[in-house]
């Protein structure tokens, strides 16, 4: 990072500033751009920031000019903004199109365009075997990303993707729900049988450096961790409460994939992540072994579960943010 211009698009939501404190205290980063469209979140984040090497741009992802005026003369890119509420985006769809889909594209074009290096994209497990509509905007959104390598010619831009799962204590999370009605005696799940993929700021954090450092352009980078039932979340962060089953909502999987059987039979494990190529694949060799026939990533199948201590401590940890 050192002596690069990095822009985040969504920089202002909870993975950008995770990630841009990172960069601020942590690297040698010449600038970091915050591109946004909210400007209240912006004047927040100003008050909360105080370092001379961050801008703030106001700026849609739907919007390609002003994309391009933000690209000059950046470095590296990572491409956070999202529409991505499942039960909202359900009853709203073009709108997750508009940002999650033509949004990608924009995003592309204005980075070969500027002859920015690097693009990151973060995507999610929903975009694995989607049943939801945000899964499949993200879903689509990895195949513009992937394909976009091949037709950057001698612009050496190169684009890579990044797909984890649910951030604990992010925006949208189940984390700051129980806490909120903790004291009403009751915690809403809408299945006993639910099980999730945890990941904390921090460890998305890393994934992303991880991604730039080793990409070569086209991989979905899939990092390895826990999974966990609700229930058991909702018995360590209110023991004293009874749960109310209230069933799925719309769009909502019993169960999260972050790679499916077919995925894998063009992925590795390279120890830290799993690496998926892309369908089209102009890659050469990628380090690390090949996976068994018939392995799929599933937050019900993991072999590593939270221990209610990791559990303690994830909560505690997004506390202290």
């Amino acid at each position: 990072m050192k002596n690069k211009v990095v822009l985040v698009t969504g920089g202002t939501g909870s993975f950008g500033q995770a990630f841009i404190r990172h960069l601020l205290d942590k690297t040698d980063v010449k600038k970091v751009i915050v591109y946004s469209r909210d400007e209240w979140k912006q004047s927040e984040m100003q008050k909360k920031f105080n370092d001379v090497r961050l801008r703030y741009f106001i700026g849609d992802v739907r919007d390609l000019p002003r994309l391009q005026r933000a690209f000059d003369g950046v470095d590296i890119v990572v491409h956070a903004a999202a529409l991505k509420q499942v039960p909202t985006l359900e009853y709203n769809p073009f709108e997750a199109v508009k940002t999650n889909i033509l949004g990608s594209q924009n995003i592309i074009t204005a980075a070969i365009d500027m002859r920015v290096k690097k693009v990151v994209a973060l995507s999610t497990d929903k975009a694995a075997n989607p049943l939801n509509l945000y899964g499949a905007t993200k879903l689509c959104a990895e195949k513009l990303f992937q394909a976009s390598n091949s037709y950057v010619g001698d612009h050496a831009t190169t684009f890579s993707l990044v797909r984890y799962g649910n951030v604990i204590g992010s925006r949208g999370s189940v984390v700051p729900l129980f806490l909120e009605k903790k004291a009403s005696g009751r915690l809403p799940i809408t299945d006993k049988r639910m099980t999730r993929f945890w990941i904390t700021l921090k460890e998305s954090v890393d994934l992303v450096l991880h991604a730039i450092e080793f990409m070569k352009g086209g991989e979905i980078f899939v990092p390895k961790i826990p999974s966990l039932l609700v229930t058991d979340l909702a018995r360590i962060m209110a023991p004293e409460c009874q749960i109310e089953e209230i069933g799925i909502r719309p769009g909502e999987k019993l169960h999260e994939i972050l790679m499916t059987e077919d995925e894998a039979t063009r992925a590795h494990d390279n120890g830290k992540t799993y690496v998926i190529r892309p369908t089209v694949d102009w890659l050469s060799e990628i380090d690390g072994k090949k996976l068994q026939p018939g392995f799929q990533y599933s937050s019900d199948s993991n072999d590593h579960w939270l221990s209610d201590e990791e559990v303690i401590k994830m909560i505690d940890l997004w506390k202290d943010l």
